[in-house]
């Protein structure tokens, strides 16, 4: 693909931090010129976009695993793109690649970026673009290493799911079964629970809109909690907290109930159920596992073209100029299934 020197590349960047939910003025439309390959480097035109809930935390100030956003600089974001221009040996005009290009059209990555910034060719055989930026990508990486690694799942155990609806919630759930393990999920709205059983096969969905999580529990874990995979935090990891086994896992994955909140993160009340039941609590970051992916992704790829694993995605259209209208609906549940933003069209 030919780039013409007048082509531009529209972006949006982080204009203010966010006080609360990320709002119109927190963000700045920009465009310029499309770049040039760096030299060693490649030019990628951006395709898709992964909207994930772990973007509200990288806008804040403050330590944390990973650098926070600065002020003017494109907001970061995964994607997945089609390289234009390459003077790279490792990559080819035509390839589709994956990595964290931001909220922009065109992606230009110079060689000493690339394992920062995780350019990887992608093998459309294996998935859609669609299910490289779930199962495949990102959130199917955090489910399976925070079910494997921290849940350390046993057949027979019973595994709790919050966001069950969810990017990582999907791949959670899904796992959870082909393992041996009762499911059961926490999702808002019917509509959500009646995907997460009839769809994904869990056991059973609690409401957490239409009724009481603490009942469901009772009703749907009679026999306690092994592992409970966090997407949420606040008072559903407090309830839960109330039902678990002796030994159970509590896998920290998010907080999303949290990541707006414009007075301090409220922490569990219920964490002396950890000591009472020796009980342990752990945080899940995927990006401790980048070099063990290809592991994971081989073997949910089979589980998908097997059938016995799905992945469902809601696409957002219209462009990098959608973005800032389409990232709170992650925050509302708005979104059914792993949101994404298309570039494309």
């Amino acid at each position: 693909m030919n780039v013409t020197t007048t082509a531009m590349n529209h972006q949006v960047r982080l204009a203010a931090r966010p006080v609360g939910e990320p709002k119109a003025g927190d963000w700045q439309s920009t465009s310029e010129p499309v770049p040039a390959v760096p030299s060693g480097g490649v030019l990628v035109k951006v395709l898709a976009l992964s909207l994930d809930p772990a973007m509200r935390g990288w806008m804040n100030e403050g330590k944390s695993y990973i650098p926070p956003v600065a002020i003017g600089e494109v907001m970061r974001a995964g994607g997945i793109g089609v390289v234009t221009a390459s003077e790279h040996p490792s990559f080819a005009v035509g390839d589709t690649v994956t990595g964290t290009p931001g909220v922009q059209e065109w992606w230009a990555v110079a060689p000493e970026q690339m394992k920062r910034l995780g350019l990887a060719k992608i093998d459309l055989r294996l998935g859609t673009i669609g299910q490289w930026m779930n199962v495949l990508g990102m959130p199917g990486m955090t489910g399976y290493f925070g079910l494997m690694d921290v849940g350390q799942p046993k057949a027979g155990e019973t595994l709790v799911v919050s966001g069950a609806a969810g990017a990582v919630g999907q791949t959670v759930g899904q796992l959870g079964k082909i393992l041996g393990l009762r499911v059961v999920g926490i999702a808002g709205g019917a509509d959500k629970c009646r995907f997460v059983v009839e769809e994904l096969g869990y056991d059973a969905c609690i409401d957490y809109k239409g009724g009481s999580v603490k009942d469901g529990l009772k009703q749907h874990c009679p026999n306690g909690v092994d592992i409970y995979f966090d997407n949420v935090g606040g008072e559903i990891l407090d309830t839960v907290l109330t039902r678990i086994n002796r030994k159970a896992r509590i896998v920290i994955c998010g907080a999303i109930s949290q990541y707006n909140n414009t007075t301090p993160v409220q922490g569990p009340k219920n964490y002396l159920s950890l000591l009472v039941n020796r009980a342990r609590m752990e945080g899940i970051v995927v990006f401790d596992n980048v070099d063990r992916y290809p592991q994971a992704i081989g073997e949910m790829a089979g589980y998908l073209k097997a059938g016995r694993m799905k992945s469902k995605e809601d696409v957002v259209e219209g462009g990098v100029a959608a973005f800032p209208d389409a990232l709170p609906m992650l925050f509302s549940g708005r979104n059914f299934g792993k949101l994404v933003l298309s570039l494309e069209g």
